[in-house]
């Protein structure tokens, strides 16, 4: 797959995004490498005003639905951060098998890195009403269920579904009512 074809027109609107790991390797399967992803957004929370209506974390995509002060600067900085974590963590555990894909599948072009554990781009789709917000925040949370992870969607820890049931999850998101 080639550089992403897709475009941020409107940088500051609440976006549907999708962020897919390299060749769909499962590595968010572990609590640590969860975390990496859950710290990164809270710290863009705090210092790119990203505001998150909805996420799920799966074992090897993100979906979330947000908007910042620049989604696209906030997306960037979010990949490049949590592939600079994520490689740091498989060395770590000495990830071999996990490692080596991550350099096999590294498109050709990439040439200041040995590893790429992200697809390229994040497919962004504009928001553009009240009724395809709630469509995507729907999507997001039955992600889990469609995949056969859960039976409720509130069940699926990494993931939103519980906020719009009213329990607090893991990250603060704004509600959208």
């Amino acid at each position: 797959m080639g550089r992403s074809r897709y475009k941020i027109y409107e940088p500051t609107h609440p976006h549907f995004l999708t962020c897919t790991v390299l060749n769909w390797l499962p590595i968010f399967t572990r609590q640590e490498s969860v975390m990496i992803l859950i710290e990164s957004l809270k710290y863009l929370q705090r210092e790119e005003n990203l505001k998150l209506y909805a996420y799920v974390i799966l074992e090897n995509h993100i979906h979330l639905v947000a908007q910042s002060d620049d989604i696209g600067r906030s997306m960037r900085h979010f990949k490049s951060f949590t592939a600079k974590e994520i490689l740091k963590l498989l060395q770590k555990e000495r990830a071999h098998t996990l490692l080596k894909q991550f350099q096999f599948y590294k498109k050709s072009h990439k040439k200041d890195r040995s590893y790429q554990i992200w697809q390229e781009g994040y497919q962004p789709k504009l928001i553009q009403s009240e009724a395809m917000m709630m469509e995507k925040i729907r999507y997001i949370h039955d992600n889990p269920v469609k995949r056969g992870f859960v039976d409720e969607t509130k069940h699926w820890r990494y993931s939103s579904a519980r906020d719009y049931e009213g329990v607090s999850g893991l990250i603060d998101v704004e509600p959208f009512w």
